[in-house]
């Protein structure tokens, strides 16, 4: 039913002449703003991958573009849902595949933008995830355990999808334990129906040392424009202590700062070695995939962009 449902929608989406591009990079990289100058200069509009970017009131702290930075072009896949509740790479493509559909209607190019490699895989090469539907409590018993203790028994269970999993990514690795469990069988080899139309990757680079300093100076700027602020709200608003940890990086160092008084100077130093290892992460995954285009400015980006549209 699933396969069925989304390749109908994929097919209709393809007239031969469709394009995609993607424009994807480690955080802070410029990402956002090298899609918005590709997106005006070449009649497109852009759809986020970035898995924390869908939940509403998370804004400084993701690094969300702002209406100014927009400059009149079209988001999708932006304050989707509430930070109270879990969002699926299965709800993500669902909505990215209509986003897709509904920009080529407007005989325009879909820009897909962000550093969630593992949505913008699920959505280009059509991994169609299973559907079980999530235990709460079985959740609540699998959050008591450390990162580690998690991927010990993820290895346990399913050794084949411990391989390939992100050792660091609590949130899947409890979902892996969760299916496993759920459908009592190994997480089952992923199911591929790729996109039917050409698609260009663009990856921006940029140098270890490079990439430090844009994240530090991101990081005091979004202190300045409020972020503490925005934790307290999202606390204030209903959201748990242990869901903004989840969220990582600013928010579980900041929730900490505010919850077990963690010492300022040290939130900040905690939040730009995480972020930093964060990239890592983020390259490590990218380095997996060979069609990438890798460009150092906007004027590289444009040149592969244009050759590939005409």
């Amino acid at each position: 039913m699933f396969n069925n449902k989304y390749r109908t929608i994929e097919k209709a989406t393809s007239n031969g002449v469709n394009k995609l591009i993607v424009v994807l990079g480690q955080t802070s990289s410029g990402k956002s703003e090298m899609a918005v100058k590709l997106a005006e200069k070449f009649k497109a509009e852009i759809i986020s991958a970035d898995s924390r970017q869908v939940y509403k009131g998370m804004d400084i702290g993701t690094g969300k573009v702002t209406k100014k930075e927009m400059k009149d072009i079209p988001h999708y896949l932006l304050d989707v849902v509430s930070p109270k509740t879990t969002f699926t790479v299965v709800q993500y493509r669902k909505l990215a595949l209509k986003a897709i559909n509904l920009i080529f209607k407007k005989n325009k190019t879909p820009i897909i933008c962000g550093g969630t490699a593992f949505y913008i895989k699920a959505l280009i090469d059509g991994i169609l995830i299973p559907e079980v539907k999530p235990d709460w409590q079985l959740r609540s018993k699998l959050e008591e355990l450390s990162t580690k203790e998690l991927f010990k028994k993820l290895k346990k269970i399913d050794p084949r999808r411990a391989k390939t999993i992100e050792k660091q990514n609590r949130r899947r690795l409890i979902r892996a334990i969760e299916i496993v469990i759920k459908t009592k069988n190994p997480v089952p080899l992923l199911d591929k129906s790729p996109l039917p139309y050409p698609v260009l990757i663009i990856g921006i680079k940029k140098s270890s040392k490079e990439l430090k300093i844009l994240i530090k100076k991101r990081l005091l700027k979004r202190l300045k424009q409020g972020m503490v602020d925005e934790v307290k709200k999202l606390r204030a608003s209903g959201v748990s202590w242990k869901r903004l940890d989840d969220f990582g990086l600013e928010y579980r160092y900041i929730a900490r700062h505010l919850k077990s008084g963690l010492p300022y100077a040290e939130m900040i130093e905690l939040i730009q070695k995480e972020s930093e290892h964060f990239a890592k992460r983020q390259m490590t995954w990218f380095k997996r995939d060979k069609r990438i285009h890798w460009v150092k400015n906007y004027k590289e980006a444009e040149k592969l962009t244009k050759k590939f549209l005409n």
